[in-house]
């Protein structure tokens, strides 16, 4: 009896129907909203997701297989903290840039590793986090003290 208790318990566990993973949830975005990056060399705008809720900053880039080369995401924080940024399930190499509340840059954690589950960490209290194609930030010129202009910052 126990034996078929568990057998059963297995194939029901088992069927497609329970078995989704986080890959099958939807997560809606909206559409994407202009961000600008005010650098030295001058200015770089790009189209980005607005990852506002936690469902949507728990999805972040993960199960994507590209990225625009002026495409990203922004993370918006209810409150200022010290960020951690994982790249559990990211398929694509990501520039991860910690935001202050004002919009400063305030570090980069440039071309993170696909599926790495080593985290990349603020290390001080941030606003926000930007995430950017792999790269860009160098190909652009974008540094720490650059400033972000979006809404979320007031600009």
């Amino acid at each position: 009896m126990k034996r078929a208790l568990l057998t059963s318990l297995f194939i029901a566990l088992s069927s497609p129907a329970l078995a989704q993973t986080a890959q099958d949830d939807v997560v809606d975005f909206g559409a994407p909203v202009s961000l600008t990056i005010v650098a030295e060399n001058g200015t770089h705008e790009f189209m980005v997701d607005e990852a506002k809720t936690l469902a949507q900053q728990a999805r972040g880039m993960m199960w994507r297989d590209s990225m625009g080369d002026d495409e990203g995401m922004i993370f918006e924080f209810e409150e200022p903290k010290v960020a951690t940024i994982w790249m559990k399930n990211t398929a694509i190499p990501l520039d991860i840039l910690f935001v202050r509340s004002n919009g400063q840059i305030l570090k980069i954690e440039h071309m993170a590793q696909p599926y790495k589950l080593r985290s990349a960490s603020s290390e001080a209290v941030i606003a926000s986090v930007v995430e950017l194609k792999g790269g860009r930030a160098l190909e652009l010129g974008i540094k720490p003290g650059d400033v972000i202009q979006h809404p979320f910052f007031g600009s």
